[in-house]
């Protein structure tokens, strides 16, 4: 990991840089799927399905019977693993339902709010490298609770046409509807337009790669909302002298083995914790299946050394991490002042894994940034607010007069004569 001792506030731009290619670098590609996917549906799907996942496919619907043999296949250690998580993102996800908002804004005048479900939804689960089973827990299970009617899931297929067998099972376990072996670009332009055996949905979520952000970014041009841009993971981890080392470390390389587009960045005010983190960093990185990849991320990757937890706290929301983990003495500190996070981590018994995969919140959140103005994946994001009013004959009276006169002011005629006609009818 690369250094850096007291930075300039001049230099942070370039050293908080995501090593991510620009839109404009993939864009091209992504414009050329979609029209072809858009035109000729699952004929394109497969012809991309052959040319990046290595596997010819006569139906990209996962059967009912593919989805009992690999839950089958799962080990009922898993399984009870998955399920204690499940109960977990449940019960926070439950207790984020809000009731019906009311109010009488004047005499005779009554509004209010009610949230309704999304009624079609898609999920993109990535395989690859690592099958996110995990993440069909933090979106089905939201899905699930807030309403939505239909649950499409879209994951790459493996080279013999498979798709990983626990993905499978917490996608049955969580209630989705339709899972389809298709990844990548094809996947979120599958589920933008519909093909013949995928439905249009009118929200996608999930992480992936970058390809896939772009390709959910263009979806909004075509009328389909969005999860958030959320691109390759990233963690920021403030630590001083209370903060084991050994874990520091452990956390930044969980994060590092994701990609090789991952990013990892320590802050503390003390060079001591950054270089036993350090020696912590190559000791453990030996040991992992993953070392390559964690090794590529790590080159992407910070070690910054500041003068104070002022100056520390604000670089960390300049940079507005996915994850941000807390190692502090003063952690009441950064608790209270932090703006610009995803999902926040507290202490040095609370990994990253933890809120990842069992402990409630969710791992869907905003990364490259995008902290600053979107929240992470909640119950809410799989509903829509509608406001409802009803006026009586007393609240007409008085809110009229105010309704003509600014209708007037706008010159909406129009405007002013649906309520002078009814004013004139009360008389």
């Amino acid at each position: 990991m690369k250094k850096i001792v007291k930075p300039n506030k001049s230099d942070w731009n370039e050293i908080l840089k995501r090593p991510t290619q620009s839109v404009s670098d993939i864009e091209e590609i992504v414009n050329s799927i979609f029209k072809e996917v858009q035109a000729d549906g699952d004929t394109v799907i497969k012809k991309y399905t052959a040319q990046f996942d290595k596997v010819t496919l006569d139906s990209i619907l996962v059967t009912e019977a593919e989805i009992e043999n690999a839950s089958n296949s799962v080990s009922d250690a898993l399984k009870q693993a998955i399920n204690l998580a499940k109960s977990n993102i449940e019960k926070f996800h439950a207790a984020q339902k809000t009731s019906k908002v009311e109010v009488e804004t004047m005499p005779g005048v009554a509004c209010w709010q009610e949230k309704r479900p999304i009624q079609k939804v898609g999920l993109y689960i990535p395989g690859g490298t690592a099958p996110l089973f995990s993440t069909i827990l933090m979106l089905a299970i939201p899905a699930k609770l807030a309403g939505c009617k239909e649950i499409v899931l879209c994951s790459p297929p493996d080279k013999n046409g498979d798709i990983n067998p626990a993905i499978l099972y917490a996608a049955q376990l969580c209630g989705v509807t339709q899972v389809f072996k298709v990844g990548g670009i094809q996947a979120i332009a599958g589920m933008t337009f519909g093909t013949e055996s995928i439905p249009k949905v009118y929200k996608i979520f999930g992480p992936g790669n970058q390809y896939v952000t772009v390709a959910k970014q263009l979806a909004t041009k075509y009328g389909v909302a969005i999860d958030m841009p959320a691109g390759p993971s990233e963690l920021l981890v403030v630590a001083d002298d209370s903060a084991n080392a050994a874990f520091v470390a452990s956390d930044l390389l969980s994060q590092a083995e994701h990609g090789v587009d991952s990013q990892v960045i320590l802050v503390s005010t003390s060079e001591k914790v950054i270089d036993a983190v350090e020696r912590e960093i190559e000791s453990q990185i030996q040991q992992l299946p993953r070392k390559e990849i964690a090794r590529k991320a790590i080159g992407n990757s910070r070690l910054i050394l500041v003068k104070n937890d002022q100056e520390a706290l604000e670089l960390i929301n300049e940079y507005g991490p996915e994850h941000f983990i807390v190692c502090v003495e003063n952690e009441e500190y950064y608790l209270e002042n932090i703006q610009n996070a995803g999902s926040v981590f507290i202490g040095n018994y609370t990994p990253e894994s933890a809120g990842d995969y069992a402990s409630g919140t969710n791992h869907t959140l905003p990364t490259n940034g995008y902290a600053k103005q979107y929240s992470g994946v909640n119950l809410n994001s799989f509903m829509k607010s509608m406001t409802f009013q009803k006026i009586s004959e007393k609240g007409i009276q008085g809110i009229g007069t105010a309704i003509e006169l600014m209708a007037e002011a706008e010159g909406l005629q129009a405007h002013k004569n649906a309520v002078t006609l009814r004013l004139k009818s009360l008389k």
